[in-house]
């Protein structure tokens, strides 16, 4: 993925309130650890998504519970799952309605984090809608396409997590990064 990519969709982020930690995908359980709340329920990353992470070192810590009931669901604090995509533009991420239980555990959480890998960005959602066209049509897949924490305004002023999570934290995994310790950007005001 071009580095422009990278960083369009990392500001946009950053523009949305959005903590990012970096690093490559062997890191991948400490980034989550270090951005998980209690208690945390998660899709492991190698079940998620259309090739999920198979073929990288990416995983979740024991602590996040990845074969939640609908109880645990209701009690986590935290929602760590794969994006299928990330859209640079609007630094929207792909999410699939899948058994595993991607959309729900990505939605009825106050805190999401999710998983990406970074040559899974796309510039743009002509380039989305290219890629989501074909699976659509033929796998029948459902998308939703989320963009940073749920804000609405339906019943006056600028509420947070009316309709989904109140803060969205992204690992972003880098491919073949072995000499990279990973890394840390916070969005200005972003707790953790």
């Amino acid at each position: 993925m071009p580095l422009t990519d990278t960083s369009t969709f990392t500001g946009r982020l950053a523009d949305l309130g959005v903590a990012v930690s970096a690093g490559p995908s062997a890191e991948c359980a400490a980034m989550a650890e270090a951005a998980a709340g209690q208690p945390a329920v998660g899709v492991p990353p190698a079940r998620s998504g259309p090739d999920g992470l198979a073929d990288s070192p990416a995983s979740l810590p024991d602590r996040i519970d990845t074969d939640p009931t609908t109880a645990d669901l209701r009690e986590a604090h935290t929602g760590v799952t794969a994006a299928s995509l990330g859209v640079a533009a609007y630094g929207s991420v792909a999410l699939e309605a899948d058994a595993d239980g991607t959309e729900p555990v990505s939605l009825f959480v106050d805190r999401h984090v999710v998983v990406l890998r970074e040559t899974d960005l796309v510039p743009d959602m002509a380039d989305a809608f290219d890629w989501l066209g074909p699976r659509a049509r033929d796998e029948s897949v459902d998308v939703v396409f989320a963009t940073g924490p749920s804000a609405t305004a339906d019943m006056g002023g600028l509420v947070h997590g009316a309709h989904g999570p109140k803060e969205v934290h992204v690992v972003l995994l880098r491919d073949g990064d072995a000499d990279d310790s990973g890394g840390e950007t916070a969005a200005p005001g972003a707790d953790r």
